[in-house]
């Protein structure tokens, strides 16, 4: 569990300036469910297309595309 006092107003002080996406992201990263799902995920080295779209689809992600490989 993240060791931060969640009711102290310091601890959000931050969030007056990220965007967004990074707003957001405070909020699900003490989730629960979310967390042990993202542990579940990096347990698998490497998580096939399927998995990670689950995941992505679950929790409203968007992962940036990655370039291909030069052959």
């Amino acid at each position: 569990m993240l060791k931060i006092n969640w009711r102290a107003p310091a601890a959000y002080r931050h969030t007056r300036k990220i965007p967004a996406a990074g707003f957001a992201w405070e909020y699900l990263r003490r989730n629960d469910d979310y967390r042990e799902d993202f542990r579940l995920l990096i347990r698998a080295k490497r998580p096939d297309a399927t998995e990670l779209e689950a995941f992505a689809r679950r929790w409203g992600l968007r992962f940036p595309a990655r370039s291909r490989r030069r052959a």
